[in-house]
């Protein structure tokens, strides 16, 4: 791990993997490193190699303040997700970089919008993987998400997962451990562990991380409205946390943005399909300029 000091004094962590010097292995890639923002807020180790993206791209991986190895703020109220941002502008000013390419999973993706809506001349490139949606106010309904788990019928799991959604739904349970096969377009060993490694450690910063003023959706999404860096949605096709119908449409709010549903894949598609994960990837990043 190395470590980078926030703008409040905070002592933060970030990981380095991959060949931090050269980019794509000998395949014409960029250079530039991936500056990876995780979801959660949980510890950044479950997002792993990427797939295997590490062997072509160097992958630079903060723990956000409060997770992982990262310290915790004096101020509570900075775990929120608009605060967040320059803790990225820390860590870029720290690395020495001009621009970045930014990748942000899950509530990552939130951090992710929030920083090139703030600082756009910073990104070369924007790749949002199974996003979180509140940074830009769209809206996914309980019905939405039922309709998309039906999908999964066949699954062995799904009558016990499927009452336990629907009691989540209702208000009248919440047995998130329940809905986990969900999560994963493979039930397996492999998923079972994943999911216990990824669960947020630090229910504060859960919590702040949404908190009262965290999002702006409509200044969010007037400045996504300008961005001129090329912008990548990857969804997966049973993503209950950001169906693809809600990766569209925000695919719809950049000027530039392609959009790339994984098939078989829920929302960790580097898990389900590591090969065609990374491929997509790299296609994305390393893709000439216009």
């Amino acid at each position: 791990m190395d470590f980078f000091t926030a703008p409040d004094g905070t002592r933060l962590a970030y990981r380095r993997t991959g060949s931090t010097g050269t980019g794509s292995t000998g395949t014409g890639g960029t250079g530039i490193p991936l500056l990876c923002l995780p979801g959660g807020p949980a510890d950044s180790a479950y997002l792993g190699d990427l797939g295997g993206l590490f062997a072509h791209r160097a992958l630079l991986v903060p723990d956000l303040r409060g997770t992982g190895r990262s310290a915790l703020p004096a101020d509570p109220a900075s775990y929120r997700c608009d605060r967040l941002v320059d803790d990225v502008e820390a860590l870029r000013a720290h690395l020495g970089l001009d621009r970045i390419d930014l990748l942000g999973h899950s509530a990552g993706a939130n951090l992710a919008v929030q920083y090139a809506a703030r600082h756009p001349h910073r990104v070369r490139r924007l790749a949002l993987v199974t996003p979180g949606t509140r940074a830009v106010g769209i809206d996914i309904t309980a019905g939405d998400r039922l309709a998309l788990a039906r999908r999964r019928t066949a699954e062995p799991w799904f009558p016990a997962a499927y009452a336990a959604l629907e009691a989540i739904n209702e208000g009248t349970g919440a047995d998130w451990a329940a809905v986990a096969p969900f999560r994963y377009g493979r039930w397996d060993e492999a998923a079972r562990i994943h999911e216990v490694a990824s669960r947020p450690a630090n229910p504060e910063a859960v919590a702040g991380f949404a908190a009262d003023g965290a999002f702006t959706p409509e200044e969010t999404r007037a400045a996504l409205a300008r961005l001129a860096a090329p912008v990548l949605l990857l969804a997966g096709a049973y993503d209950l946390n950001t169906p693809p119908e809600a990766a569209a449409a925000f695919a719809a709010l950049f000027p530039s943005a392609g959009l790339v549903v994984q098939p078989g894949a829920g929302h960790y598609p580097w898990l389900d399909d590591p090969d065609l994960f990374a491929s997509t990837l790299l296609g994305f990043l390393d893709a000439p300029s216009h």
